[in-house]
């Protein structure tokens, strides 16, 4: 379990950096971020399932293949659409705090599975989560700053992040559940096939693109534009996607998806220090407050389930030695 945690971490550190990406390319549109990140991600994940082939076609069903396309759809291609259209249009602060719900809808909906902690025990560490959450909203919506705009561009914002988190609920609960029901496959590998089946449908997307209008997709950027814009596409296929999601799926088979679903927490805080460190400024208090019940609730809810662990593993002996 432990080893679980801090895969989950170190993901939600490389996850965090999507958000920062938008706003480093203000004028390309969310359609062009979408396909460059995940046609990249096609060609990095084909790369490295290519010694491994044969071994993974063979174990390849028509099931899997079916879940990759729907996990591909909904917590690849149509999350990062919706997540830079709200950070286009609202920011990264907004953007992470309504993304940083995941904990607690992850949560609910993991809540029926096998190895979950009772959602009472969680209560509380729930309730820290949310007090966060609720701090990062009062300061970003009570302060002059990113979130700059007419109301109904900030309410389309809000509707994409909404959007992503929903895309992402779904997403967690069903890879992890898929994951724990399907063992031929290690984490890695089905790191693997899902960036491969992304790449062909990131290659789909750049189809459309070809057919739009240009001026629908924004595609009027000088040279040294395009440059920066693979340059980091290529890290975001390398990092965020392709070493990002081995790194959760090896904390999804470990973890129950009640713990699983708070440490998706990390890639808010992450996201957080990546747009303070972009700016160039600390972190306001109420925004320092809501990272303290971030860590907080999220550190409350792991020692819960190590509890659970224990008392799960002292029944077992005591069975165990009642038998003999």
């Amino acid at each position: 379990m432990q080893r679980g945690v801090v895969y989950g971490m170190l993901a939600g550190a490389l996850w965090g950096m999507v958000f920062l990406v938008p706003r480093l390319l203000p004028d390309f549109s969310p359609v062009l971020l979408s396909a460059g990140r995940y046609a990249m991600y096609g060609v990095v994940s084909l790369v490295a399932a290519l010694p491994s082939a044969r071994s993974l076609l063979r174990r390849l069903t028509r099931e899997d293949l079916h879940a990759l396309v729907k996990l591909a759809l909904a917590g690849n291609l149509l999350y990062y659409l919706l997540l830079t259209g709200a950070v286009h249009l609202v920011g990264i602060a907004p953007s992470s705090l309504i993304v940083g719900v995941l904990p607690v809808t992850v949560t609910l909906l993991g809540r029926r599975d096998h190895g979950a902690v009772p959602l009472a025990r969680l209560a509380w560490p729930l309730a820290l989560v949310v007090a966060g959450i609720a701090c990062i909203n009062v300061d970003v919506f009570g302060t002059a700053g990113e979130t700059s705009g007419t109301i109904a561009t900030k309410l389309m914002g809000i509707a994409c992040a909404v959007g992503a988190l929903a895309c992402w609920t779904w997403f967690a609960v069903e890879n992890a559940r898929y994951l724990q029901r399907h063992t031929h496959f290690s984490g890695n590998e089905w790191s693997v096939l899902w960036g491969v089946v992304t790449g062909l449908l990131g290659a789909l997307l750049w189809l459309v693109v070809a057919v739009l209008p240009s001026s629908a997709v924004d595609t009027s950027h000088v040279d040294i534009r395009w440059h920066l814009f693979w340059m980091l596409n290529l890290g975001l296929a390398i990092g965020a996607s392709w070493l990002g999601n081995g790194l959760w799926n090896a904390a999804s088979k470990r973890l129950p998806l009640t713990l699983s679903g708070q440490l998706i927490v990390f890639e808010t805080l992450f996201a957080l220090l990546y747009a303070f460190i972009y700016d160039h400024r600390l972190p306001r208090p109420l925004e320092l407050a809501a990272i303290v019940l971030l860590v907080a609730g999220v550190s409350w809810s792991v020692r819960q389930h190590a509890d659970d662990d224990s008392d799960r593993s002292t029944l077992e002996e005591k069975a165990q030695a009642a038998v003999h």
